[in-house]
């Protein structure tokens, strides 16, 4: 559904650029390609606007302000990778490699795999630049979408589920647990509701461990600008984050690596992105959906799946 979504927004912004420019076009090729080139880079201004906001939402924090030219290079990267993400590999790609399972023989344990949660109006295409590596390492993996697009958070737990039983099954390991923004949220609903149908020790997990890139975990200030009942979950301390870190013990929050941002763009302030019990780890320059493909992030999702 997001992909045909996406897709069809993509073609109508190609679409509004052409008309555009050839409305221009009797003034001069130049204004044409200026009109052309200002449709398809008006996101550009929206990120504008996030990025020269973040240090007013961030202050007080306790987390140190992000400097002048961490903000400008975070706000490039994050514009290329944005647009890599929303443009083409999830409208276009996002089922460009599917979910790796490879067979194994009775007894034979293969390397450790990997569950891929991606966020808020995302898809599987999000984690594309992951997947081939991880197959090439020879790595199990699925990477999944979240559908309803804009429906509750709790009503993904049957995915993750059949997700992780899929990649334990197919490896004889537990899996690591992958997760961008919404997708960490979710990942706790779902260890929350296992230990309760399971009546499992409070620091049992199904999978080896879990990462979380940029998750709101005590919710984002840019959420009061979403629609849906999941961006109502995730406003700044809303009633739903704090019954789920109610029903939360310690022991199972030791399982969690939560890396953030100070320049992150959507997550702000990027305390909200710390679970506190979680081992969390800052990283600086990074917007919000380039966090999760900078290499500091990948070196350590490899060496848990080694360990």
């Amino acid at each position: 559904m997001l992909a045909r979504l996406q897709r069809a927004l993509c073609v109508a912004l190609w679409v509004l650029a052409t008309v555009v420019a050839a409305a221009l076009w009797p003034q001069g090729p130049a204004w044409a390609a200026l009109g052309f080139v200002g449709v398809l880079g008006s996101c550009v201004v929206l990120f504008a606007v996030e990025f020269s906001l973040l240090n007013l939402i961030n202050r007080g924090c306790g987390v140190p302000l992000a400097a002048p030219l961490d903000l400008l290079r975070a706000a490039v990267t994050e514009t290329v990778v944005a647009c890599q993400t929303f443009g083409w590999r999830q409208p276009f790609r996002a089922q460009a490699t599917p979910d790796h399972l490879p067979p194994r023989g009775p007894g034979e344990a293969l390397p450790r795999g990997v569950v891929l949660v991606h966020g808020f109006v995302c898809n599987r295409g999000f984690w594309n630049p992951w997947l081939p590596l991880l197959k090439a390492r020879g790595h199990a993996f699925v990477a999944v979408n979240l559908e309803p697009v804009f429906g509750s958070i709790d009503g993904h737990l049957a995915q993750i589920d059949s997700s992780v039983r899929r990649v334990r099954e197919a490896t004889g390991r537990p899996p690591v647990l992958v997760c961008h923004s919404m997708g960490g949220l979710v990942a706790r609903t779902w260890l929350r509701a296992r230990a309760a149908s399971e009546a499992l020790p409070s620091g049992d997990l199904a999978v080896q461990s879990v990462v979380t890139l940029g998750s709101p975990h005590q919710g984002t200030w840019f959420a009061k600008f979403g629609h849906g009942e999941n961006a109502r979950q995730m406003r700044l301390n809303s009633p739903w984050l704090a019954e789920l870190a109610r029903g939360e013990p310690v022991q199972r929050r030791a399982h969690f690596t939560c890396w953030y941002s100070n320049a992150d763009n959507i997550v702000a302030p990027p305390s909200s992105a710390q679970l506190p019990g979680a081992d969390n780890r800052l990283l600086t320059a990074a917007g919000h959906v380039a966090l999760a493909h900078r290499p500091e992030v990948w070196q350590d999702v490899l060496a848990r799946l080694a360990a």
